[in-house]
């Protein structure tokens, strides 16, 4: 089958939000969106602004934000989105106008065929909307994470408090395999503003359609339910990453490939990989009790510690550790996720469950041990464990023996060798929905020839 491309170049727009776990999926879609013949323009906050040299053939724009560094604290996402709807929208209409007058004085055949925005910047559909130009979302969470989100609302109304309700272990009416306990409420600050914030990003209002980062292997279930909801065309092409087969911009770090070299004197599936993204912070006793529960597991560990990931201005390690586990660690400020993953010698992931670090884990076969923070982590932890049956969830406050122990599960024992023939099942169901004919491929196609239309 030939591949679909744009009918003429046709530029698309797209506005990710500025965290590095919604820049990642805009990027790649953004990369699967060029290979098939459009002009690409990111429009970024000046906050987080990305390397263009990452991307040469895209166009990059800044544009005004206004965050302070009380506004970028990583407790408090709403605070933040806020912040920069409230900030962005008329820089965003200036950038805009000034583009398209450009365009048609030069007499360019780029011409805008829409704009693609991350659903957290919802100030984008706005001004779109205004300049009559078609917009469409792009969901960096998964579906389930929505169907929670939408459910809360509708919660509170029926009388359960989810705020009060953040430990308990009771199943939510109608989100199954979610508990109380897994909802995002106790993280996100007030939570009067975080459904406002809900409201607003639940509502397609004027925008054409969806994209996900997800696969209906993984999700068909909740992908159904939310069709039903919304009365606009879905577009699931996950794993983006596997469609897009092209590197990220870090906003944290640059990668340090030597850690590669070091997996390369492992045996196979013998390393643990520990990373809890770009946000999480651990204070000093959960860094120690992290490093002791990966020196006593006695297996060989690739850990990533980055700066900030410590409560001070540095990560202290215990006395002794790096003596006492010696070659048998690998300790870096930051890591090559995807090809760390896909590395033979990697047995298992220990990650905060962001969804693009649970993608690439599952896309790689490589079963999960879970120790989620905040917004959709403790649902995808709950989904790995409970639904997918390939993780391990440690609990909230880190012990030691509960880590090595979880390890060693994941590792040394028949559990964790079933869970890897679990996940390796999910792998082969996923590269069949990216080949030519599956599930992603074809939404790839179909959202070709549905933006080549408007």
């Amino acid at each position: 089958m030939e591949k679909l491309h744009a009918k003429k170049c046709r530029r698309v727009v797209l506005v990710p939000f500025p965290l590095q776990g919604h820049l990642n999926p805009m990027l790649d879609l953004a990369n699967i969106l060029h290979s098939r013949g459009f002009s690409i323009t990111i429009v970024h906050t000046k906050f987080n602004f990305p390397n263009p040299a990452d991307h040469p053939d895209f166009q990059y724009v800044p544009i005004s934000d206004g965050i302070s560094n009380w506004d970028i604290s990583a407790s408090n996402l709403v605070r933040l989105a806020s912040t920069i709807n409230t900030n962005c929208k008329d820089s965003f209409r200036k950038c805009l106008t000034q583009m398209m007058q450009q365009q048609q004085e030069e007499k360019q055949n780029d011409q805008v065929a829409c704009i693609i925005y991350d659903f957290l910047m919802h100030f984008a559909e706005t001004v779109a909307n205004q300049m009559s130009l078609p917009s469409i979302i792009q969901r960096t969470s998964n579906a389930a994470a929505l169907l929670a989100f939408c459910k809360l609302p509708r919660l509170r109304a029926e009388g359960y408090d989810c705020l009060q309700d953040s430990t308990s272990d009771e199943l939510v009416p109608g989100l199954h395999p979610l508990r109380f306990k897994d909802l995002p409420t106790a993280s996100m600050g007030s939570l009067d503003n975080f459904l406002q914030l809900i409201a607003v990003v639940c509502n397609t209002r004027t925008s054409s359609a969806i994209i996900w980062n997800t696969t209906d292997c993984l999700e068909h279930s909740s992908l159904t339910q939310l069709q039903e909801h919304y009365n606009v065309p879905f577009f699931t092409l996950g794993p983006m990453h596997k469609m897009a087969l092209a590197k990220s911009s870090n906003l944290v770090i640059k990668d340090d490939n030597n850690c590669i070299e070091w997996l390369e004197k492992q045996a196979p599936h013998s390393v643990i990989y520990v990373s809890l993204g770009s946000i999480a912070t651990l204070d000093q006793k959960e860094l120690t009790e992290m490093a002791w529960g990966l020196a006593n597991s006695d297996q060989p560990f690739l850990w990533v510690i980055r700066p900030g990931l410590g409560s001070g201005s540095e990560a202290h390690l215990p006395e002794a550790f790096q003596e006492l586990t010696g070659d048998r660690g690998c300790i870096v400020k930051w890591a090559p996720q995807k090809d760390v993953l896909a590395h033979p010698a990697v047995g298992g992931f220990l990650s905060h469950c962001g969804w693009n670090s649970t993608l690439e884990s599952i896309s790689e076969g490589v079963p999960m041990i879970c120790k989620p923070y905040f917004v959709d982590q403790k649902m995808n932890a709950r989904y790995l464990s409970h639904e997918w049956g390939i993780g391990i969830e440690l609990d909230e406050v880190m012990q030691r023996t509960d880590i090595a122990k979880a390890i060693r599960r994941i590792l040394v024992e028949e559990e964790g060798s079933r869970m890897r023939q679990k996940v390796i099942a999910l792998k082969e169901q996923i590269k069949h929905c990216i080949k030519e004919g599956g599930s992603s491929y074809n939404s790839l196609n179909k959202l070709v020839q549905f933006i080549s239309s408007l």
